[in-house]
C-alpha cells in the first residue's frame, strides 16, 4: 500500500529566524495520526535565516541526521566536533547517554535549508558519537545512493538502527529502483522537484508512506532530489 503525506498537510511553523514543516509531530504541532513511521521519528524540512540557528541544546536517546539541501550549516557539540555541513554532506549524532550540539547558519546574507531526521535507536545509552561524509551528485545522478546504514556498508555513515537510507537524484528520462521486502516499510521523502513512484506523482515536500512489500520504480523526475528510508516494520 502505497499513502501520500502531501507537503501541504505538515505541521508549519514561522518564527522568524525559522520556517520550519514537520512531517510527524514536533514541539508544539502534534498530530496523533503522524506521530512517525516505524522508527522514523522526525522529518524537519527546515529554512534558517542568515546568521541565525539552533543555539547549544541537549538530546539522548536518538540517532540524529542532517542532510543540508541550500546553504552552509555551522556544528559544535559537545563532543569537541565543529564542522561546516554543506549540500551532499550528511552528519550523523547518535545521542546516546547525552550530547549537546548547537547548529548556525554563518551566512552574512544567505539561508541555509536542510532537513533534520531522528531515528528511534535500536539501543539506548549508547555513547556518544558523530560522523560526517560527503556524497557526490555523481554519486546520486540517476540511482539510489545508500548514505547511512547500521554497518557504514558502501562507505555510508553508520546509525544505530536497522535502517537503509539513500539518495538520489532523477531527471528527465533517469529511472532507478527498489525493492521492498517482506517484513519491511519504507518512506520516500521528496526534498526538491518532482518525481512518479509506481505511477504516484509526488512534489517537492510531499511524503509517501510504503507499508508492504513491494518493488518501487522511481522515474519522470523533475529536478528531483530525495530520500528513501528501509526501515524495520
Amino acid at each position: 500500500m502505497l499513502e501520500i503525506r502531501k507537503s501541504k498537510d505538515r505541521g508549519h511553523r514561522d518564527h522568524g529566524w525559522l520556517n520550519t514543516r514537520h512531517t510527524f509531530s514536533f514541539a508544539d504541532y502534534y498530530d496523533p495520526e503522524n506521530m512517525g513511521f516505524s522508527v522514523l521519528r522526525v522529518i524537519n524540512d527546515d529554512i534558517v535565516h542568515a546568521k541565525r540557528g539552533f543555539g547549544m541544546h541537549g538530546h539522548n536517546d536518538m540517532e540524529i541526521v542532517t542532510y543540508v539541501l541550500q546553504g552552509e550549516l555551522q556544528h559544535q557539540d559537545s563532543l569537541g566536533n565543529g564542522s561546516v555541513i554543506r549540500p551532499g554532506d550528511v552528519q550523523r549524532m547518535s545521542a546516546g547517554t547525552g550530547i549537546r550540539h548547537s547548529e548556525f547558519n554563518p551566512s552574512e546574507t544567505e539561508p541555509v535549508h536542510l532537513l533534520q531526521i531522528w531515528l528511534l535507536p535500536a539501543k539506548n545509552g549508547v555513547t556518544p558519537s558523530y560522523e560526517q561524509k560527503a556524497f557526490g551528485d555523481d554519486e546520486k545522478r540517476g540511482k539510489l545512493r545508500l548514505i547511512a546504514s547500521p554497518d557504514g556498508t558502501e562507505n555510508s555513515v553508520t546509525i544505530g538502527q536497522d535502517v537503509l537510507l539513500y539518495s538520489a537524484l532523477l531527471d528527465g528520462t533517469e529511472r532507478t529502483g527498489k525493492a521492498i521486502a517482506q517484513g519491511r516499510k519504507a518512506y520516500v521523502q521528496v526534498a526538491a522537484g518532482s518525481l512518479t513512484v509506481n505511477g504516484v506523482a509526488l512534489a517537492v515536500g510531499d511524503g509517501l508512506r510504503v507499508t508492504e512489500a513491494v518493488e518501487l520504480t522511481f522515474e519522470e523526475g523533475r529536478q528531483a532530489e530525495f530520500l528513501l528510508f528501509d526501515l524495520p516494520a
